[in-house]
């Protein structure tokens, strides 16, 4: 056995030529396949607006109370379907029911008094006006009468006067002058008797004409007692209103959002009871940023895709652009006091109407939305 310092080695393997070249094809078809990727992500960037945080949005519906009282009936739960004049709530109507009662015996009561009055007025006025005529018809008699004596004094003033004048020249006898003046006298006593009459005449005609006033004052009685009725009306068709007020239900087809009282609460007026919405009228809120709003217009299509939904597509188009950016609606807005300014890109709110979606889409889901740029 011969020892020695060399340590014999087998050759190394050389690289077969293909297995170079099949790697660099499988390189080179991954960075093509890269590149084509890229250039498709950036070709869509460019010919697409998209929006990544866009929601499902719908005309959510507070129901309120108009009155106060307590919750007797609440015949709906979260996510229950309601048709158009379901009961939704029910507050306790007994009270409004008896002030309704209550008003009605009141308006009861003003007619009756009312026809009352009628017939009061329709009585006074036919005695005082039978009496009014009469006594302006004797004051019409006692005027003509007064005429015609008062021609009677004037002739027997006349005759005394001329008898007086013939007795002074012994014409006549003194028993003519005599005749003529207890002629005249008469006359005198007669004048003044019409005169009393005319006068009692006229006292009669201003009381009937008193009389005939209370005729006015039962109008304007009628027209106190006609107000007031008025006023009762009124008072009960808006108790009416509230005996109503007090059954709520559904104005339109929806379903069930939230409710926010239980059975046996008491509500005040203006405080919210549930939320609805119309299933059926749901659509697209996005907010686009302001440097890709240009782009947009109203009629626009858009391609809506809901996380809900994965690998559904949904058409739609853009109904509405808004003309101011969110931030104008903030709670706390940023007036920038300290001078230190932070440019942010402001978006602008975007509505799009789905064509037909036919599945249930409910308000606050979340969407993709992309709208090619024309």
């Amino acid at each position: 056995m011969s020892t020695t310092g060399v340590t014999e080695t087998s050759p190394a393997p050389r690289k077969k030529p293909g297995g170079t070249r099949l790697r660099l094809m499988v390189l080179g078809g991954i960075g093509l396949a890269a590149a084509a990727a890229l250039a498709f992500w950036v070709h869509g960037r460019i010919t697409n607006v998209f929006v990544y945080d866009a929601r499902i949005a719908a005309d959510v519906v507070s129901v309120s109370s108009r009155v106060s009282g307590w919750v007797t009936e609440l015949t709906v739960l979260e996510g229950d379907i309601v048709e158009p004049g379901r009961l939704l709530v029910q507050i306790d109507p007994r009270e409004s029911r008896l002030r309704l009662a209550e008003l009605d015996a009141q308006i009861a009561a003003l007619d009756s008094e009312e026809a009352q009055m009628v017939a009061q007025r329709e009585m006074t006025d036919r005695l005082t006006r039978s009496r009014s005529e009469n006594q302006r018809a004797q004051l019409t008699a006692a005027n003509a009468a007064l005429a015609v004596q008062q021609s009677d004094l004037d002739l027997a003033q006349k005759e005394f006067e001329r008898a007086t004048s013939l007795l002074e020249r012994k014409v006549i006898s003194r028993q003519k002058w005599e005749n003529d003046r207890t002629r005249y006298q008469k006359a005198v006593e007669e004048s003044r008797r019409v005169e009393a009459q005319l006068a009692g005449a006229r006292a009669a005609l201003l009381e009937a004409e008193a009389a005939r006033r209370e005729v006015r004052v039962l109008n304007k009685k009628l027209d106190s007692l006609r107000h007031r009725r008025d006023e009762l009306i009124a008072a009960r068709e808006r108790q009416r209103l509230d005996l109503q007020d007090r059954t709520i239900r559904s104005a339109f087809a929806g379903v069930v959002d939230r409710t926010f009282v239980k059975q046996g609460e008491f509500v005040a007026p203006g405080q919210r009871l549930l939320m609805i919405h119309d299933p059926g009228k749901v659509w697209v809120e996005a907010n686009v940023k302001e440097t890709e709003i240009r782009h947009l217009r109203v009629g626009a299509v858009a391609s809506v895709s809901v996380d809900a939904y994965p690998g559904h597509e949904f058409e739609g188009r853009v109904t509405r652009v808004g003309q101011a950016a969110t931030s104008e609606f903030a709670l706390l807005p940023n007036p920038n006091p300290s001078g230190n300014f932070t440019k942010i890109t402001q978006r602008l709110p975007v509505r799009i109407l789905l064509n037909d979606p036919g599945v249930d889409l409910r308000p606050g889901m979340m969407v993709e939305v992309v709208i090619p740029i024309e």
